[in-house]
């Protein structure tokens, strides 16, 4: 097996120990292997967030691993009733580069992954390291919610990020295609597709934007001249408008003299998260509702 298809530190590694046997770990029960697969044995994820892969930036990472090698293995699962097969869970960038720089095989990490499992890994590497586009990663949000029965509290504790950013983000779902092109494109920015996205012709807004080079604020006075979408309407029936909820956790912050958190539920249920760091605050706070 030729060095030039492993990281330098692997192959510095074979190079003074001879032939070895698959690099492992221990991780609890499950026996995480570091082997280098064959590329024709390797399928990227169809529920990979990201879509699209800038070219330029492909052929960079190409040139860089024909000097080094993939210093970073990427992350597979076997696919299910074709033991010699794999699925890309984390590394698909890697993968596309190594097939442009002519790699028989890559290095990576053969894990056992639920499906959720999956998505997640996919997700948090992508949102944290290689800079999805808005529409990707409104998908990937989407994709968690509804395939893995995540509420948007569990969605922003998985990838560090706030409530109200992720919810913001989502609108853009909702904005015709054309308008979604123009975000992938990099006309319009995501702050620009927030704003009109509650706008009844966005699309319009879009183009305005990109004539007159508007910025988010003047975006903003222009939406509140025109009439909301349904799909807005419908959205602030069913959610607490980001600003107000804001301003509530706020308040009930500065009364009670620490972090309060407002999480809403369907059909207008919810609760407030008060958190203490100590029991001598607890009993403070107590004191402070029993009045």
């Amino acid at each position: 097996m030729s060095s030039k298809f492993l990281g330098k530190g692997l192959a510095e590694l074979n190079q003074e120990m001879g032939q070895i046997p698959d690099i492992s770990v221990l991780t609890g029960v499950e026996r995480v292997v570091v082997k280098p697969i064959p590329l024709v044995q390797i399928s990227p994820n169809p529920d990979q967030p990201r879509k699209t892969f800038n070219e330029t930036e492909l052929q960079d990472l190409a040139k860089s691993i024909k000097e080094q090698g993939v210093l970073v293995p990427i992350i597979l699962r076997a696919v299910k009733d074709k033991p010699y097969l794999y699925e890309i869970v984390a590394g698909e960038r890697r993968y596309r580069a190594a097939q442009i720089a002519g790699l028989i095989e890559i290095p990576a990490l053969v894990k056992t992954l639920t499906d959720q499992n999956a998505m997640e890994i996919a997700l948090i590497e992508n949102v944290q390291r290689e800079n999805l586009n808005p529409i990707e990663e409104a998908d990937g949000y989407k994709n968690l919610m509804e395939k893995c029965q995540y509420s948007l509290t569990d969605v922003s504790k998985l990838i560090g990020k706030s409530e109200s950013y992720i919810r913001n983000l989502m609108r853009i779902n909702s904005l015709p295609e054309s308008v979604k092109e123009l975000i992938k494109d990099g006309q319009i920015s995501a702050s620009h597709a927030r704003t009109i996205a509650v706008s009844e012709n966005p699309e319009q807004l879009a183009q305005d934007i990109i004539n007159n080079k508007l910025s988010v604020s003047e975006t903003q006075q222009r939406v509140k001249k025109t009439n909301r979408s349904k799909t807005s309407r419908n959205f602030t029936q069913s959610n607490l408008d980001v600003a107000y909820v804001e301003k509530i956790e706020s308040r009930l912050s500065a009364k009670l003299d620490t972090e309060v958190k407002l999480r809403e539920k369907r059909g207008g249920a919810g609760q407030f998260i008060i958190s203490f760091s100590n029991r001598v605050q607890m009993e403070d706070l107590i004191n402070k509702l029993s009045k």
